[in-house]
């Protein structure tokens, strides 16, 4: 579920997550199943953000005036 999850969405509800640890109300129990679903919540916002930086291309502007495509590192 989580991995067709947008990047939006998980980053969304691991905000939700760690605002709910900040309270401090939780049991240690929740807190640690809290804490392991933001995890992957967390693992599902890399994988996105690693998609997208193997995705991202710079357009360069030669000295002729023409753009080249240069992968961005």
């Amino acid at each position: 579920m989580a991995k067709e999850m947008s990047f939006e969405k998980a980053l969304e509800n691991l905000e939700k997550l760690v605002s709910e640890l900040e309270e401090g109300e939780l049991s240690l129990d929740a807190s640690l199943k809290k804490y392991e679903e933001g995890i992957k919540f967390v693992r599902v916002c890399q994988e996105k953000l690693e998609k997208a930086r193997k995705k991202i291309e710079l357009l360069v502007k030669k000295d002729d005036g023409t753009f080249e495509k240069e992968v961005f590192e």
